[in-house]
């Protein structure tokens, strides 16, 4: 383990980190748990699914909120790829405010909701407005809190089906790490295919970031950077999105954060580069998408200091430079399944800049002003012109 990583986990307790450094380091042990799970009750999944699977008139839609979201974001596009079928991400916020437009179509549907706790407001109500505006709509729920209220209200329930996550991935610090990871993993096992044999590079891989790039990955934070990009091409946008939000919420938002595309950052998004801007893109396993990411990576090392530059990426498909976290071993697999090592890596410097910053990860807004678990939010009923089973 790195001498960095032995400082900073002494510290942890008195500067407010001890949930999150845990929570980001035993990832590793989280998704083989997870894995395992899958395996032993594999029979029962597929009892389930593939009855749906089997349809060819089935809408896949994904969601969950916030961070939640951004695991559909990732899976979607592979899971699309792998299972040539459309499959869509929509996050609960917009399912619910706007039910009649992304439930217009009354078609049989699998929805497939991700939640920590299950307690967003916005969880359950997505899953009871599915009911109320589909005539033939499953749910596959992903969570990792037993207690909680999407689990509660859907454990037993006909066409309903839940998958808990391992206990450890029920974060207990304010931003989602392990709970991310070990949905994102989850689902793409589940409905994409694969074992424990599948995840076991990515548990060696993200072990050698926890043990032995710790340091370096919180060198980072220590630049001069007042602002932090994060790009990726297709499900690794998604990826860009969700490490742009766990810098802004472990430092309270004293860190501006951007996402975007390879592509999309030159249609103006590119104005937000300045002297004091850390860019990190990472890199596409797709051939072909990689050329785009090398091109953008090129570009910015040539506009700014190429320190300040960092590409995230398979071994032996990363551009040389000076900054470069090049994975082992993982070039074979798909991009989804990539977003959950190189997402370790983007937690680890939201952390450090969290501690270069002087917040409390654990609970970065100890006012209360943004929650954990959200609230604030008024429910509506629909009324009249729901579709769904009585």
């Amino acid at each position: 383990m790195s001498e960095t990583r032995s400082v900073t986990t002494e510290r942890a307790e008195g500067e407010g980190a001890r949930f999150t450094i845990s929570e980001i380091s035993h990832q590793p042990a989280v998704w083989r748990q997870a894995a395992a799970n899958i395996a032993a009750g594999r029979r029962q999944l597929d009892d389930f699914l593939e009855p749906l699977l089997a349809r060819p008139d089935l809408r896949v839609v994904l969601t969950g909120a916030g961070t939640s979201a951004f695991v559909g974001g990732v899976a979607a596009p592979e899971l699309s790829r792998l299972l040539s079928r459309r499959i869509e991400a929509i996050a609960t916020t917009d399912l619910v405010s706007n039910p009649r437009e992304f439930l217009a179509e009354d078609i049989p549907t699998l929805l497939v909701s991700f939640a920590r706790s299950g307690n967003s407001p916005e969880s359950v109500a997505a899953t009871r407005l599915a009911d109320e505006c589909l005539s033939d709509v499953s749910h596959l729920i992903v969570t990792c809190d037993p207690a909680g209220q999407l689990n509660q209200e859907h454990q037993g329930r006909e066409h309903s089906y839940v998958l808990l996550m391992p206990a450890g991935a029920n974060d207990q610090g304010f931003a989602m790490t392990s709970s991310f990871t070990s949905m994102l993993l989850s689902v793409l096992l589940v409905l994409g295919g694969g074992d424990a044999q599948t995840v076991q590079p990515l548990i060696a891989a993200a072990e050698g970031v926890v043990d032995g790039g710790w340091d370096a990955i919180g060198d980072l934070a220590t630049l001069d950077c007042n602002r932090v990009v994060y790009l990726g091409s297709g499900p690794l946008t998604a990826l860009a999105r969700e490490s742009a939000l766990k810098l802004l919420e472990l430092t309270a938002g004293q860190v501006v954060s951007y996402y975007d595309s390879a592509l999309g950052f030159r249609h103006g998004p590119k104005s937000v580069l300045d002297d004091r801007t850390l860019v990190v893109v990472f890199i596409s396993s797709d051939e072909y998408t990689r050329k785009y990411d090398l091109d953008i990576l090129a570009e910015l090392r040539t506009a700014l200091d190429p320190g300040r530059v960092v590409a995230i990426g398979p071994d032996g498909v990363v551009a040389d430079g000076d900054r470069t976290v090049a994975f082992e071993g993982l070039d074979s697999l798909n991009n989804a399944f990539l977003a959950s090592v190189y997402v370790v890596v983007a937690q680890i410097l939201a952390l450090s800049f969290a501690l270069r910053v002087g917040t409390t990860p654990d609970n970065p807004f100890p006012d209360g002003n943004v929650n954990r678990v959200v609230k604030g939010v008024r429910l509506h009923p629909l009324g009249a012109g729901g579709r769904g089973r009585a």
